[in-house]
């Protein structure tokens, strides 16, 4: 049975680790081939291994490049349609929340530059120029390709409420993100191309366990979590799946949460149990 991204190209930033490493191995499971971009050559490599350790004969690709740099996105998607011959998805995944990141009063502004370097400007040059390489895809049908592609920029629920610990620069940049695919998805939806933000709630990966330090911050994060625990990166993953497939097909300038119900709570219940991540996640 084809996959969900067969014949389909993929390119993803932060593939080193969390959210684009479990999507990188997802995208390559359903078919796809998959360009894998990270700061860190060395993790996005060893997610090349597992890749190939789970499929040998997966098509996979990796280059280093730093998103807050725009010749290194530009770069990037050019392998990308070098290598494979075209481009697909585009899952702009990766950013930064600095650990000296916290509110107006305090926040540096060299903290704040550089948080909208990546988190902002990273994605929307990734924006940029996925949308040129997709207009270069024609449809061919035997294979079910449509013209276009989709674009997925992960953003995060603190782009739509308040974050309880302090983080201005990291919330501000992701408002920015959910502004500017919006606008993106409306601009370019007649040439087939979707844009999407993904916006995950507390996730058990580095990037946020290195920011809430503390038993008394992952607390407070997660008592407003009606699931009562931190969302996985393959939870993420499954989500990003759906936006890259042509399962999404009429789906687009959408602000997809995938947050254990924290943006729907008004309250959090108390004396519930607590649920785990479904077993198949330890697969």
């Amino acid at each position: 049975m084809p996959g969900r991204l067969e014949h389909k190209v993929a390119l993803v930033t932060g593939a080193g680790s969390g959210i684009g490493l479990e999507s990188a191995i997802l995208f390559a499971q359903e078919g796809a081939s998959v360009l894998l971009v990270d700061i860190n050559v060395d993790a996005a490599e060893k997610t090349a291994g597992l890749i190939k350790q789970k499929l040998p004969s997966a098509k996979t690709k990796v280059t280093k490049a730093d998103v807050g740099k725009e010749a290194d996105i530009k770069a990037a998607v050019d392998l990308a349609v070098k290598e494979f011959g075209r481009l697909d998805v585009m899952f702009n995944n990766a950013g930064i929340m600095h650990p000296q990141d916290d509110d107006a009063l305090t926040t540096e502004e060299k903290i704040w530059d550089l948080t909208m370097q990546i988190n902002l400007k990273g994605v929307w040059w990734g924006c940029k120029y996925a949308i040129l390489a997709m207009r270069n895809n024609a449809t061919d049908a035997s294979k079910g390709l449509h013209t276009g592609g989709s674009i997925i920029n992960t953003a995060s629920f603190v782009a739509i409420m308040g974050a309880a610990t302090p983080q201005l620069a990291y919330t501000a940049s992701k408002g920015g993100v959910l502004a500017m695919t919006r606008e993106l998805a409306a601009v370019h939806a007649r040439e087939g191309i979707r844009v999407n933000s993904l916006c995950p709630g507390p996730l058990k990966t580095p990037l946020l366990m290195d920011f809430l330090n503390t038993p008394e911050k992952k607390e407070r994060r997660l008592v407003h979590v009606p699931m009562g625990r931190f969302g996985e990166a393959v939870e993420l993953a499954q989500a990003a799946l759906f936006l890259a497939s042509d399962e999404s097909s009429f789906v687009t300038g959408t602000d997809f949460k995938v947050d254990g119900g924290l943006t729907s709570a008004y309250v959090t219940p108390l004396g519930e149990p607590i649920l785990p991540p479904p077993a198949s996640l330890a697969a």
